[in-house]
């Protein structure tokens, strides 16, 4: 049964390899006798952005990774620039944040130079000067989530150039963290008795894009769209007869 199933194991890999570079991980367990193989003929990842082109945009996506979900979520958040929307006074503003932007982000996380923000999943977190760039007073320095979301932003720009595009203007334009199947283990306590011991993994998937030109408005159109009142406006057009 054993060498039926090794067979039928290296005859399916060496298919996945002729069909696509982008083979997915493959699970063998020969002492239960359990081989689990991806037929890559039907293989497709799927990414929850389905609107965006494929042409001009770079993907990378991890499943099952061992990283905790509720602190590599925040950190995802972070880089987005999902929280920056309600901050009229940003002129100029733009969904997503640069590649090096987030790349640098992520590297201060590690040395604790920046810190994430806690939204969401802040229960018991305590607070942080670092998270009033923010606006936040909980924040903490996920070092672990930012290792894992570092290695994907740079398998994502890897991939954006090797399709030709221009890396030093890719924007992080999705980004999303879900929660995988919960691992359980065991941990021994005093009396004999047994307590779980769960981790939560995630999978991870992103996307870049091109960010598009942004051209900064005359001074002219700027003043023109300044709201007025009648005196201003009298004030105005008596500066303009005199200027004439």
């Amino acid at each position: 049964m054993e060498n039926q199933m090794g067979c039928l194991f290296e005859r399916r890999l060496q298919e996945c390899k002729n069909i696509s570079h982008n083979w997915p991980k493959i699970t063998r367990d020969v002492g239960s006798e359990i081989c689990l193989v991806a037929d890559l003929l039907n293989f497709q990842v799927r990414y929850a952005a389905n609107e965006i082109s494929s042409a001009r945009s770079a993907r990378a996506h991890g499943s099952y990774l061992r990283v905790s979900f509720k602190n590599t979520r925040e950190t995802a958040q972070a880089v987005n620039g999902k929280f920056f929307q309600h901050l009229k006074y940003l002129s100029n503003f733009q969904l997503g944040w640069k590649l090096q932007r987030a790349v640098k982000f992520l590297q201060n996380v590690q040395e604790k130079v920046e810190a994430v923000p806690m939204r969401r999943y802040a229960g018991g977190t305590g607070r942080a000067a670092q998270g009033k760039q923010f606006g936040v007073t909980r924040a903490r320095w996920p070092v672990k989530s930012a290792q894992f979301l570092l290695g994907l932003l740079k398998n994502a720009e890897a991939n954006a150039d090797t399709k030709g595009l221009d890396t030093g203007n890719l924007i992080i334009k999705h980004i999303q963290v879900n929660q995988a199947p919960k691992q359980r283990r065991r941990t021994y306590r005093a009396h004999g008795r047994i307590n779980p011991y769960m981790s939560n993994p995630c999978h991870i998937e992103l996307i870049l894009t091109e960010g598009d030109e942004v051209v900064q408005k005359s001074e002219a159109v700027v003043g023109r769209d300044q709201h007025l009142s009648s005196r201003q406006r009298g004030a105005r057009h008596r500066r303009a007869i005199n200027a004439a």
